[in-house]
Order: structure tokens, then sequence, then C-alpha cells
């Protein structure tokens, strides 16, 4: 078979499949490109989820008639003056976008540009025109300075890339998704989106913490945790939920790096490590948070659509990102977003209370019973009465622990001081604003595993070395990856030694880990090590031995407390990190403010 030249048609959409994947890609072109021109605002037009209609206006630069059909020609781009591609800082580089989406959609490009220095005058508007890479007429066009990208039937043409597409409720979601990314990116920047002749954002120029809680969760006010850190020449900043204040989905966690929104799987990493014993394993923290590297540092010029980038020390990057969040996490540690639900009276039954006027001999606590039955069972039955001597006998029992007089002022401890037990699981203390009601178990269990986090800092893991050392057969580069790891291993427990080019000798395990699979572990740490440049897997296994002990080690529900065994609970969570939440991610303790209560009882 003979080599041949593909023809440039070809070629462009061939590129159009690494640029232009979805709408959502040749959106983010368009907007990247107006935010490269100077624009100090951007509105979008979409139908369909972009299926039918993309358009994206702004009021940057613009472009003069003879620009506008260079930058429709491929590899053609204003924003590499030199040939320094590792110093580039703006958004778009490659010179790709327009010719590859003209490639595969009806494509129109309307720009005038703004008023000269010398003249004082803008120019005059033109309009080009492209139908599936074939020239379909230009010509003057009415707008205001600035550039207008009209895109419709977007892979009409390509039926083969069509029919792979999702559906217009999807497609519009995914540029939602890029649209709030880059709002988010570009704070200084209105952004208005329209889809369908609805209006959906509409966004003025604001600092990025106003933006970002624009576009994000609004309760993030009250249970999200400011970020601002720096290391080594490295920048951070943004914001993080609290562990309790989660979701099922990794839908709104925004990484920036240097301004550029990307998906890169370190930073994902490290933002899933930050929270490494405070979150469930299937829920996801709401994040947006800004990294500034040195741009020597960092290489944009990874992937053709510039989501991912590469670290010179990913090292640096990712102990930034979760030093960073954990101290955050840990100040913030007795702090707990568990949803509070309206106070409302219809939730709690009062009417049911017989009054005392009424009663007459044999009723009081009798009569109160007899009521709850007959809401239970309204017809007279052998049921009912045997529901009306269990009710007596509940009211007969001795409360799990009785009320106790204040030991301190209750000012004095943001928790409060211990009133009581309610069934023998929830410990109920008063709080100078509000009750605050613990579960035992939970809250024990954090502190257990926090002692064991603190112990095991303070010195090696506890090891059990092998009777006879085990040789674990891997790939070379593997073992090199061990070996240069081999001493930070050993303080987590792992002895290992080079055994040759291809093995490695295993001499100890870490004791919490029982009778591990060592190769497979030496096999999971070699990929992780070679993945994020640390062994993680290993730390993680720890950690989840310990979070295991941890609740077998607690205070069980339905153990009895005295009050001085409730107080000693609340003041070592007031002390502890992370005391908001067990290992699990759920809340150790809500509160119910003076506020709430007096709405239960109609005060307000």
């Amino acid at each position: 078979m003979s080599i041949r030249r593909l023809p440039s048609e070809l070629i462009d959409r061939i590129a159009a499949g690494e640029v232009v994947e979805r709408p959502a890609s040749a959106l983010k072109e368009l907007i990247e490109n107006g935010l490269d021109a100077g624009a100090t605002s951007i509105a979008v037009r979409l139908a369909a989820g972009g299926l039918e209609l993309i358009e994206v206006s702004d009021d940057g630069s613009g472009m003069a008639p003879d620009e506008m059909r260079l930058a429709l020609e491929r590899h053609a781009t204003s924003k590499l003056p030199t040939d320094a591609i590792d110093e580039v800082a703006s958004f778009g580089f490659r010179g790709e976008a327009l010719p590859s989406i003209a490639s595969v959609a009806r494509l129109t490009l309307e720009s005038r540009m703004r008023p000269s220095t010398r003249s004082g005058q803008a120019g005059d508007g033109w309009r080009i025109e492209i139908d599936h890479g074939a020239a379909a007429g230009e010509g003057p066009a009415a707008l205001p300075p600035g550039t207008r990208v009209r895109v419709d039937g977007l892979f009409d043409k390509v039926p083969a890339r069509r029919k792979f597409l999702r559906s217009p409720r999807a497609e519009y979601a995914a540029c939602l998704d890029i649209v709030k990314r880059l709002a988010m990116a570009r704070g200084d920047v209105a952004f208005s989106l329209d889809h369908d002749g609805r209006r959906i954002l509409s966004l003025q120029p604001a600092d990025p913490p106003a933006r970002v809680a624009e576009l994000l969760s609004h309760e993030l006010d009250r249970h999200g945790i400011g970020i601002d850190c720096a290391r080594h020449g490295l920048g951070l900043s943004g914001v993080i939920s609290l562990p309790t204040f989660n979701r099922g989905m990794a839908d709104q966690q925004f990484l920036f790096v240097n301004g550029r929104p990307v998906k890169d799987r370190l930073l994902v990493g490290a933002l899933r490590g930050a929270y490494r014993d405070l979150i469930a394993r299937d829920r996801h923290p709401i994040a947006a948070l800004f990294i500034a590297v040195p741009g020597q540092e960092v290489d944009i010029n990874v992937h053709p659509a510039k989501t991912e980038v590469r670290f010179r020390d990913p090292q640096a990057v990712r102990g930034l990102i979760v030093g960073g969040l954990r101290d955050a996490l840990e100040e913030a540690g007795q702090r707990s977003a568990a949803r509070e639900q309206a106070a409302a009276p219809a939730m709690w039954t009062s009417g049911l209370l017989p009054s005392r006027e009424r009663e007459g001999p044999g009723e009081g606590l009798s009569g109160y019973a007899a009521a709850l039955a007959e809401q239970a069972h309204p017809n007279p039955s052998r049921e009912r009465e045997g529901r009306v001597a269990e009710v007596q006998a509940l009211f007969r029992s001795d409360p799990a622990a009785r009320a106790e007089a204040a030991t301190a002022p209750v000012s004095s401890h943001p928790l409060g001081v211990a009133r009581g037990q309610v069934a023998a699981t929830y410990i109920v203390a008063e709080a100078e604003d509000g009750l605050v009601i613990v579960d035992q178990h939970a809250a024990h269990e954090r502190l257990v595993l926090e002692r064991m986090r603190a112990a095991r800092a303070g010195g090696d893991v506890a090891r059990q070395a092998l009777l006879i050392p085990e040789v674990v057969e891997l790939d070379e580069p593997d073992c090199d990856r061990l070996e240069e790891a081999a001493a930070e291993l050993a303080t987590l427990g792992l002895e290992i030694e080079r055994f040759g080019a291809a093995a490695m000798l295993v001499r100890a395990t870490p004791a919490p880990l029982g009778s591990a699979d060592v190769k497979g572990l030496l096999a999971d740490l070699a990929a992780e090590i070679a993945e994020l440049g640390q062994a993680l897997s290993l730390r993680d296994k720890l950690d989840l031995v310990a979070a295991t002990i941890a609740c077998h080690g607690s205070v069980r529900a339905g153990r009895i407390l005295s009050v001085a065994e409730m107080n000693a609970l609340l003041r070592e969570m007031e002390v502890t990190p992370n005391s908001g939440q067990c290992n699990h991610g759920r809340p150790t303790w809500v509160k119910l403010g003076h506020g709430e209560i007096e709405k239960l009882f109609g005060r307000r």
C-alpha cells in the first residue's frame, strides 16, 4: 500500500476530532478566544444543548477582514508572538479551534475592530461564512466592536460523530459546566448564558470569592471554609466545603492552574486525599481551588483541549493541596454541616396532652397513654388495651440518664453542658445559643481515630517481621520506583530491599494490616508511585484499618453514660481536630438554636 498525502479537508476533520468532541468542546474554544481578545463581556446563546446552535459574542479587540480569513486557516494564531510555546499565558494557542469547528458545522464569523488610537473610529464590521469546510460567502456585517461566532448544525454532515452525541439535555449540562468554569476563572468578565430562549446565567464582574459563591451552592457561606496558603513559591486559594456538606457526585469540584480551568488526575487525587478519613468513599466535597505556579514549573501544552497540565514537581503541588486543605479542615474540625430542617410546629405533636382540669380519678398518665393508644388504634379492642399497657410502662420506667445541675457555666463551652441522654444513644447538652444533640458513637469513633493517628505520627508504625522473607517479582521500572521509596515505606512499617533486577525482597509488613497480600500490595504501590509520586495505597490501607479499629473500640449506641462521662466526651470533642464528623463523613452533632425552639412553640 502506497503512502499518500491527506487532503486538507480530511486533515481538518481529523483535527476537529481532537479539538471538538462535543458542543461543550466547541463552546470552550470560542469563549477562550473571546477572553484572550480582551473581552470584558461574554454572551452565550445555545439551542438544543448546542447541537443546533452555539453563538458566542464578545466585546474584545475584534479583527480586520484579513485577520478573519487568516484565523480560519489551521495553525494561525495571535497568541504566540514568539516560538516560546512553554511561556504561553493565554487560554488558547494552537490555532486549530475555528478551522476545526468550521470543518464539521456551518460557521459564521463576524467581527469589528475597536476604535484605533489614531483615528478614534471603529473599523467596519465583516462577515465570513464557512459550510463544513467550504467557503459560503462573505460581506459587510452590522455589529458593535468585538466578535460574534455562530455555529449551526454541529456534525450534521458527519453522522458517525453525530450519533455518538448524547441527548440535548446532557449536552446542555456539559456546556453549562464549561461556562461556569470559565466564569470562575475570570471573575472580572461579565457572562450571560441563554438556552432555548431562556436566560440561565447573568453574572456581573466580581472578585473571585464573590464569583465562586454566586456559581456554587449558596449554602457554602455557612458550610464552607476559605483557603489561602503558600508553600515553596506555590500558592493556593479558594473555598472548600465541610466534610459533612457533601454530594453524591463530584460535579461541583472546580480546579484552576494559573487561572486556567483544568481536570487533572493529580489535583483530583490530592483533593480526595485531603478528605481521607473525613468523608465516605462514595461522597464528594464541593471545592473551587485556584493554584498559582511559576510558568516554568508547569507544562500546559499536554493535551489539545488544554484541560490537563504537567508539573515539574508534582510532589510539591500535591503536598500544598493536601497540607493546606487538611490544616483548614482541622482548624474548622468542630464545625458540623448537618442540614437543618425547618422547625415546624406540625412536626411536634402536643395536642394529645390532657388538660389537668379535665382529669378525673385514674387519669393523668393513664389518660395520656389511652390517648396515644387511641391515636394508633382508633377501634376499641384488646390490641388497644395492650397498647395502653405499653405506654403506661414507658412512663413508669426510669430515664436512661437523669438531668443534673451544670458543673460549669454554659457559656464557657461551645458544645454546652450535658443535661441528659436519650435512647442511650444521644447526648443532650445545653449551649449558650441553643440545644446540642450529640451522637455518642459517631463522636467517640472520631476521637479514637484521631488519637491513633496522633500516636502513629509520633513514631514508626509497628511492623510484623516475616519468618521467611518473601520475594516478589515485578517489572524493573516498578522495582526502581519501590527502591527509591523504600525509606518512606519503612516509616509505614514496610521493609523492602532490591533483590536482583526485577524482584523485591519483603522482610516486614505493617502489623495493623495482618496477613496482607504482599505481592498485590507491592504491585499497587508501584502503580500508585508511578502515577502520583507517593505511596498512597499503604497509607490508605492503614487509615482504613485505623478507622475500623476506632469504630469497634468506641462507645457504642445503647450504652448508658453518666453525666460526667458525657461532659468529658463533649470537652474532648472541643479540642480534637475533625470532631464535627465521624470517620464516614456523617455529622457527630447538631444544634437546635433558640430561634428554632421558639418557632416550635409558636413564639415566633
